[in-house]
């Protein structure tokens, strides 16, 4: 505890916590291969796509050999490690979809895996910081851009081009929050210093970078195909803890003679608005509340919880200290901050009914009907009927949002709330990203530029 009170003293650093002023949460440059002793996890890691489409991926595991882990030292091998073989669980458990799945991760797999994920702190199964943060390279030199064009995956899944595109975009969603991730410190620091117009601008900095996240959340109309996400992909993604595909969770032989359950891939297994809720003070309660606070304890690397951890215990909170001052700009960037996670969370709401609850309506319909499917709703049908109305990670996934987007509204509605201010909705229409989807080259180009000026 001392420790930790020692910490909220000194001025807040992203650097405490392993968190890139350039990358933010992202893994900068990762590693794309393992020493040659680890080649056969590499082998059948690159190739999943392809060895579940000709159901031998669960045979070719079978003949892998056990390996042992402690050549794996330095914290990219061990993010590559996990990595790769998180794709291949996810690959061997959901190889014959939901019809057939298996009880037991065979020793030689689950062993290895387990003593990977204990050495970074993650569950074994695939989270969103290998899927995401961990999984991408520049397909030109070290210092080319970052755009779509110019980003592949290190392993992929079934899906085609929109798993390249889902997490792709995904990944530029993380890299357009790094500015706001950069305020979170200086905001904190300016309260501790009573510096309202360090905080002012820190807030004005956090609300302009969820506006830039929602602009790279749109690329994914672009470059992911609802049907495709629905129907093929998400099985892929989705774990044993809250599944009745799997209601006995999985047993990882040579670990636990008992099943273990583990959610699965899942956004709000992303640090990004962990952070800015905390700071901002949305407190979710519960079944919602509990689901987060659960994906933040064991879904994210332990130094990012930690942060987030750090912007929760401080004292006095961001809101107090808004609260407390009575400044009109600072009042006014605090409300805009607030509206902007709101609009955040509305778009998020807007895609997940046009990958999920849309594509699940015609899935429905299509099986009452006994039509047959086109190739579009063909990819629909395909879909686990245990996903309808659930996220990969588990959640009852419309109402849990909702909830969320309520929690966070509420900071609005709260009487001690007034409405954004004039300067404040000025400030949002003429500043940064434009409201209206730019041309994918020029938001790209506008990201990079953002990226490399840090």
């Amino acid at each position: 505890m001392e420790a930790e009170n020692g910490d909220l003293l000194r001025p807040l650093t992203l650097k405490q916590y392993h968190i890139s002023e350039d990358y933010g949460f992202v893994l900068r440059e990762p590693l794309e291969d393992l020493p040659p002793y680890y080649q056969p996890w590499m082998e059948i890691a690159k190739n999943v796509t392809e060895l579940i489409y000709s159901h031998s991926l669960r045979t070719r595991v079978h003949e892998m050999p056990l390996l042992e882990t402690e050549l794996l030292q330095d914290h990219r091998e061990l993010r590559l490690a996990h990595l790769a073989l998180s794709i291949i669980t996810m690959g061997y458990v959901w190889q014959e979809g939901e019809s057939d799945t298996v009880k037991v991760l065979p020793r030689n797999l689950a062993v290895p895996y387990w003593c990977v994920s204990n050495k970074l702190g993650l569950p074994p199964i695939l989270t969103h910081a290998d899927a995401v943060l961990a999984n991408w390279k520049r397909k030109d030199h070290p210092h080319s851009e970052i755009n779509m064009e110019n980003l592949e995956l290190l392993f992929t899944l079934p899906g085609g081009t929109s798993v390249h595109g889902f997490f792709m975009v995904t990944l530029l969603v993380e890299l357009a929050a790094v500015p706001g991730i950069k305020a979170i410190p200086q905001a904190i620091n300016g309260v501790n210093q009573g510096d309202v117009t360090t905080v002012t601008e820190a807030l004005k900095s956090i609300s302009l970078a969820l506006d830039d996240m929602v602009e790279a959340l749109k690329l994914m109309h672009d470059y992911v195909e609802p049907s495709v996400f629905y129907g093929i992909m998400r099985i892929y993604l989705s774990g044993w803890k809250d599944n009745p595909s799997m209601a006995d969770g999985l047993v990882y032989e040579g670990v636990q003679e008992e099943p273990l359950e583990y959610s699965g891939g899942s956004a709000a297994q992303s640090s990004l608005l962990h952070c800015f809720d905390e700071l901002l003070g949305v407190k979710h309660q519960g079944s919602s509340g509990a689901f987060l606070m659960r994906m933040r304890s064991h879904y994210m690397l332990p130094a990012h919880t930690h942060f987030v951890q750090h912007i929760s215990r401080c004292r006095p909170s961001l809101r107090d200290f808004v609260l407390e001052q009575g400044d009109e700009a600072l009042d006014s960037a605090y409300k805009h901050c607030v509206a902007r996670l709101v609009a955040m969370r509305n778009y998020h709401i807007n895609l997940v009914a046009r990958f999920i609850t849309q594509p699940a309506s015609r899935a429905k319909k299509l099986r009452l009907s006994g039509v047959d499917a086109d190739e579009e709703n063909s990819a629909i049908t395909q879909a686990p009927s245990a996903l309808e109305t659930r996220g990969t990670g588990g959640s009852g996934i419309m109402s849990f949002l909702k909830t969320v987007r309520d929690r966070t509204r509420a900071l609005s509605d709260s009487p001690s709330a007034q409405p954004i201010g004039a300067e404040g909705a000025q400030r949002h229409s003429t500043v940064g990203v434009p409201k209206k989807a730019p041309a994918e080259a020029s938001f790209l180009s506008w990201l990079t530029s953002k990226i490399w000026s840090q």
